[in-house]
């Protein structure tokens, strides 16, 4: 129950593509749930070190969760898992919106894509018929055409994931959209375009969710709900948006300023939440199932970026990442570069902290005009950044450079690793450790998928948390203790359990809910010692993942330009002791200081001593 049971498998063989059913597999959904856990579980024995991301032999995984379908608040996401061309490690992104459900009522918990199609072609998939149909009309296209199309060719009510120019020019941080939203991290977008798949076109009615225990899920859903709505980080989003948050950011010394050379900013609120509200913001809209409402439809209504149509308000990264970090406080040119990476397929975090490293490196005189094409990037200016995202999504130019991340900037320019602000390869999230120290844990320490905001959100979890069923304390923002290491690991646990259901980060229902909503979406009966260790297996998986493809402690690691104290504002002379947080860290996880691995007790306990 909860699940459908099936999932569908395409071969996009270069000679002779096939469509078939697979049965989900009973055993790893027990014990992974769905989402990025069962991808984890399904893909760690068929990828390898050698696995090239954008070769045929990579797979790409669509996986709903188990609540996906259903009135559970929040619960309408999907995520897709792949082997990452940014990092050569696990590779996850989730998304909301309306496509997750929208394949559960076609009857399919997931989808694999293996192989790789000669031509570009699209997936269209409805109760009766699934076709592998010809998209050479659509290559080149944006996301916001190629979604209107396809959704005109099959009715209104189809949903869509798609791929724009980015995805299809393999830019290692390439997204996947599904209309307004966007699995956006770990550059499954490339994955999507190396296999010449322009999108996924679904439409179905048939199915109606089907629980375990229909009257518990009912009443369950009714506390969680309530909760939530009561709860104040869901009212603030609600209100003003994700980037609500970038004022209280702005004091707490959370955001990143210059590119992580500055504590604090005067002009913050020109472009927060709040100022969106007043001048921007047109009305709140919902994903499936949620409450919430954090996104918002926007309009210009005049200057050099008046609009004649709502577009997608952007959230707190991409507000950072083309605003503070840069030290442009114009909200309409961020509001126009959330909307080029949007419709191009751009990851707004990788997208944003690659240009900002151009940005810092020609502020500090160590690249010079010439080398990007004749742009200017000074601190303030956004036109720049603005040309260097069509440049990327084309590899035109400079932005054939900038298209495979910033430490391919750094290694052309001969710049320390120290300098960029990247770990495992990847561009880190807006939110600074020097304050939030757990911050350090979520960046580098055996954090899933890279530098992750989402899987160890420390900055809201020591702020708002009620987590304590679970393990996880109210402590200090900035202990650098054997305490936080604990906080953290267990944050990642409990984190990884929401990205199998799959649930969203925001909404954050009491844990006992949580189990109540898995017994009667699944029948999986949970006390909270099974649910903890639920959690820890799901992250231990990943972690086991990522070794098979090589990392060390060695890539455990932090650049200065992330340690190195500022002189004001709410960090002000403050930064963790990582060594110190990493050694407590391997501690309490059971990892080897010299393998990285976990030892074998560890993993007979969590029922993974046979991979």
């Amino acid at each position: 129950m909860g699940f459908a049971g099936k999932l569908l498998v395409i071969n996009l063989n270069k000679n002779e593509s096939t469509i078939t059913d697979e049965p989900l597999d009973k055993e790893i959904a027990q014990n992974f749930l769905g989402g990025a856990g069962y991808c984890c579980r399904y893909l760690y024995d068929k990828i390898n070190k050698n696995t090239d991301p954008l070769s045929l032999e990579n797979i790409l995984m669509f996986m709903t969760g188990p609540f996906c379908g259903s009135n559970i608040p929040t619960s309408g996401r999907f995520v897709v898992c792949a082997k990452s061309p940014l990092t050569g490690i696990w590779g996850e992104s989730n998304c909301g919106g309306f496509f997750g459900p929208e394949l559960k009522k076609v009857g399919y918990d997931g989808i694999i894509i293996r192989g790789a199609s000669k031509n570009p072609v699209y997936l269209e998939i409805t109760e009766n018929n699934i076709n592998i149909k010809d998209a050479g009309s659509l290559w080149g296209k944006g996301i916001f055409e190629t979604s209107k199309i396809l959704k005109e060719n099959l009715g209104l009510n189809a949903r869509v994931a798609c791929i724009g120019p980015a995805g299809e020019k393999l830019v290692k941080y390439a997204t996947i959209a599904s209309e307004d939203k966007a699995a956006g991290r770990t550059g499954m977008g490339a994955v999507m375009g190396s296999k010449k798949l322009k999108a996924i076109v679904i439409r179905g009615n048939k199915k109606t969710y089907s629980a375990a225990n229909p009257e518990k899920l009912k009443n369950t859903i009714e506390k969680a709900t309530k909760h939530i709505l009561d709860s104040f980080i869901p009212k603030t989003m609600g209100l003003l948006g994700t980037s609500g948050f970038l004022d209280a950011a702005n004091v707490y010394g959370d955001l990143p300023i210059k590119y992580w050379t500055l504590g604090t900013w005067e002009e913050a609120y020109k472009i927060s939440g709040t100022m969106a509200s007043e001048k921007i913001y047109t009305r709140k809209y919902h994903c499936y199932s949620c409450p919430i409402g954090c996104a918002h439809k926007a309009l210009i209504k005049e200057g050099d970026f008046k609009t004649e149509y709502e577009f997608e308000a952007a959230e707190y990264e991409t507000v950072v990442g083309f605003g503070s970090l840069i030290l442009n406080d114009n909200l309409e040119s961020i509001e126009r570069a959330n909307y080029l990476c949007n419709d191009f397929g751009i990851d707004t975090i990788s997208g944003s902290g690659t240009i900002a490293l151009l940005y810092y490196l020609y502020n500090n005189q160590k690249i010079k005009s010439e080398d990007m094409d004749g742009l200017e990037p000074k601190w303030g200016n956004y036109k720049p950044a603005l040309e260097l995202i069509q440049k990327i999504a084309y590899r035109e130019g400079v932005g054939n450079l900038l298209a495979d991340g910033a430490d391919s900037v750094g290694k052309e320019f001969n710049i320390s690793q120290d300098e960029i602000a990247t770990v495992y390869g990847m561009e880190v999230p807006y939110h600074d450790l020097r304050n939030f120290y757990g911050m350090a844990v979520a960046y580098a320490l055996g954090t899933p998928r890279g530098p992750c905001h989402e899987s160890c959100d420390m900055f809201i979890m020591l702020i708002a948390s009620k987590l304590e069923d679970f393990g996880i304390k109210m402590i200090e923002w900035d202990q650098d203790d054997e305490e936080m290491a604990i906080v953290c690991a267990l944050t990642q646990n409990y984190r990884a359990i929401y990205n199998s259901m799959i649930l969203c980060n925001i909404a954050d229902p009491l844990p006992e809910m949580v189990i109540d909503l898995i017994d009667a979406a699944t029948g999986i009966n949970l006390n909270m010692s099974d649910f903890k260790k639920l959690g820890e297996r799901i992250y231990m998986i990943k972690r086991m993942f990522n070794l098979k493809m090589g990392i060390t402690p060695e890539d455990d690691k932090l650049p200065k330009v992330l340690l190195t104290p500022v002189n004001e504002g709410g960090a002000a002379g403050k930064s963790p002791n990582f060594e110190k947080l990493k050694n407590a860290y391997y501690n309490y996880r059971s990892f080897d200081l010299k393998t990285g691995y976990p030892n074998l007790k560890k993993l007979k306990f969590l029922g993974l001593d046979n991979l």
